[in-house]
């Protein structure tokens, strides 16, 4: 029989701690945010519905950015055991520099549509935490304007080759001579996907009012407070090269770029340059042997081409290929530290965030952004620890096992 007896309330009193209200909203909301999913479902609630979608959707079927996801979740970790993991350092040389995290924030465009504060609060966030932060061709905070937010970090930048080839060489000279240090060949856009949820809510850039954008937004003023009475969306490097937000935009998409206009772009740069959007090896073998200081395996975060191959998968093989020539990086469907730590074991030099920033963007402006970092960073930390490695150096293939839930058909 199990002795029972009244409880003591000095004993009680001891297990009960209260904890004072926090009675600021947003801090509150953060704070429960323990996974990007989290933050994501807090996006969700505060942002109309079109806005969150332009972030959120991807091409087609939207089957590039699934597949992505799930390669990361179809990952096996073999931890070694009885080693000192009392400290890890997660710092990362990366293109000539150091980063504190080995990831760090993807370009996005129209940043500023899916809260107020767009490029700055993500540019601010990198350089509190030490890594970089890339701005976007179509950015809606100018190439100077990220530099004094982050005056001291590392800024890149990434490039659309227009078909007013002058408008982008522009840039180019103005983002060297604001001291970014790294340059994004974007090669994946000879046209734009077909983006259907854009479509299906008839949305537009610029946004316009219409009887449905409306009456989603009634729940949520606080977003379109923010949206009318701050300064008008645009394309901010490109706010002096004239033509609508349309027409911008359709000249950014050039089928017609080739290696002629890579070698003209590497000639103008004088930092690093990185390809961004590489897809197979044989292009990745291309790019090394010209001799580009990086390749950024990417599929667009799936908004592209859909059914593309999975940056993830295709990680192994080119960096077998070209890993002790270039540096090899990922992006498209990290949601986890853990998918950062899994991509590091397979090669890669670096990871880029995109959703996974404006999900704490849309969440929470620059503190959003700020708790992303730290949700990332934490499970980065945590996944090192469990798998007993000191730094991201010791990280080897041993580590991960690729689970096939996707097997190719020998080619004819």
């Amino acid at each position: 029989m199990v002795k029972r007896q009244f409880p003591n309330p000095v004993e009680l009193a001891k297990l009960m701690r209260f904890k004072a209200p926090d009675l600021n909203g947003k801090r509150r909301r953060l704070a429960a945010a323990h996974t990007i999913y989290d933050l994501r479902a807090i996006a969700q609630r505060r942002t109309p519905k079109a806005a969150f979608d332009y972030t959120e959707g991807a091409a087609e079927g939207e089957i590039s950015l699934a597949r992505a996801r799930q390669a990361f979740e179809d990952v096996e970790f073999h931890p070694s055991i009885l080693r000192d993991v009392s400290s890890v350092d997660t710092t990362t040389q990366i293109l000539g520099g150091t980063s504190a995290m080995p990831f760090g924030i993807a370009p996005t465009g129209f940043t500023r549509l899916m809260q107020t504060e767009g490029e700055i609060a993500g540019a601010g966030a990198a350089a509190a935490a030490g890594i970089p932060f890339t701005l976007s061709t179509l950015g809606t905070t100018s190439i100077e304007a990220v530099k004094a937010e982050n005056p001291n970090g590392r800024n890149w930048f990434q490039l659309y080759v227009m078909r007013q080839r002058e408008i982008s060489y522009g840039l180019v000279e103005r983002a060297a001579a604001a001291g970014f240090d790294t340059l994004m060949f974007t090669v994946d856009t000879p046209v734009a996907g077909a983006r259907l949820r854009d479509k299906r809510n008839g949305f537009s850039i610029p946004p316009q009012l219409t009887a449905g954008t409306i009456i989603n937004a009634i729940p949520r003023p606080w977003w379109w407070y923010d949206f009318l009475t701050t300064p008008p969306l645009e394309f901010a490097s490109l706010s002096s090269t004239g033509g609508t937000v349309g027409e911008l935009l359709d000249s950014a998409m050039d089928p017609s770029i080739n290696f002629d206009d890579l070698k003209i772009i590497r000639d103008m740069w004088p930092g690093k340059l990185v390809i961004k959007g590489v897809q197979n090896v044989e292009d990745s073998r291309k790019l090394a042997d010209i001799g580009v200081d990086g390749i950024l395996l990417s599929n667009h975060g799936g908004r592209q081409l859909d059914r593309a191959p999975i940056p993830f998968h295709l990680l192994p093989a080119v960096v077998r290929e070209v890993g002790k020539d270039t540096e090899v990086m990922v992006d498209t469907g990290i949601m986890n530290g853990a998918d950062v730590v899994a991509s590091l074991a397979l090669g890669a030099k670096f990871a880029l965030i995109g959703r996974a920033y404006l999900y704490g963007l849309m969440a929470g402006g620059r503190e959003g952004v700020d708790r992303t970092i730290q949700i990332l960073s934490d499970q980065v930390v945590r996944t090192m620890k469990l798998l007993e490695v000191n730094s991201v150096e010791e990280l080897e293939p041993r580590h991960v096992t690729q689970l096939e839930r996707l097997v190719a058909r020998p080619r004819a």
